[in-house]
């Protein structure tokens, strides 16, 4: 008989199999309460954001939020933002967030309507070169200088198989903060990468299905990023209007402990915070 030992990587392999290491968001992730302690004693954070500069959020969404005073992030591109031009730099210096979403909203060849532009035929440089003119041009038009940043398609990458690269490390030296699509958790304040924020669908959704995840990130203490297009209508990238000024009325109450901002301004108080937390460490250390 031939005496052999099991190699350490298929004993840890059968450890691994009677671990829990799948993901279970409701009983494991999202039930621990996170370390960081939001301002004014709020339970947690939450940002509309919608993409693209459609007509129906100028038209539509805007007067929505205003009524509640409430303020979203709108990542948008250049042809229909001009379109609304005016509203739009009403709505900036009244508070809304203007973001940067690409000039040509570059997305897999996959989809067919992106094939002139597909991000496998990306380089690292051109997506650079692309995502700095965008801000410059909204720069020009509306007199600031954006700060957050959405991915089409919530894809992150260019090129093709080994030379595909991810282009985060463009986005986190570009802005502030770069928000994902079709998330599947909110973000941790404590943890996050904020060049890779999750957003969640809010397109279709009604407001119990929201209030979920809702009350899920209040219990978590985390930051809920809502991903919309179309703000009222029809389609399958449809916000309805009644879900979010349910939302809106929702989160105005002080009574329900929710934080509901920009995603800039949220942003930044988790980096201060960040930067406290790292002055306290060294202080210690020291």
């Amino acid at each position: 008989m031939v005496a052999f030992k099991i190699p350490c990587v298929v004993a840890l392999a059968f450890v691994l199999l009677n671990t829990v290491i799948a993901q279970d968001y409701p009983e494991n992730n999202l039930s621990e309460r996170t370390c960081f302690s939001w301002p004014e004693g709020m339970k947690m954070a939450l940002s509309l954001t919608f993409d693209d500069a459609r007509l129906s959020q100028a038209d539509k969404g805007i007067p929505l939020l205003d009524r509640y005073n409430v303020k979203a992030t709108f990542y948008v591109s250049p042809p229909s933002f001009k379109m609304r031009l005016d509203t739009w730099k009403k709505s900036a210096a009244n508070g809304h967030e203007i973001g940067n979403h690409s000039l040509v909203h570059p997305c897999s060849g996959n989809f067919t309507f992106s094939r002139e532009r597909a991000l496998e035929d990306y380089t690292i440089e051109q997506m650079h070169a692309e995502l700095d003119s965008a801000s410059r041009l909204l720069k020009y038009l509306v007199g600031t200088n954006p700060v957050s940043f959405a991915y089409p398609c919530g894809q992150t990458f260019v090129g093709r198989g080994i030379n595909t690269r991810s282009y985060v490390p463009v986005v986190a030296s570009l802005f502030q903060t770069g928000r994902g699509w079709l998330g599947e958790a909110p973000n941790d304040p404590a943890f996050c990468d904020l060049a890779q924020l999750t957003g969640m669908k809010l397109d279709g959704q009604t407001f119990e299905e929201i209030l979920v995840l809702i009350e899920g990130a209040k219990k978590s203490g985390h930051w809920l990023v809502l991903a919309g297009h179309e703000m009222g209508g029809e389609g399958n990238l449809v916000s309805c209007l009644e879900t979010i000024e349910a939302i809106c009325r929702y989160a105005s109450d002080p009574a329900n402990g929710v934080w509901i901002d920009t995603v800039s301004n949220i942003a930044s108080y988790i980096e201060e915070n960040r930067k406290k937390e790292i002055n306290k460490k060294s202080k210690k250390d020291g």
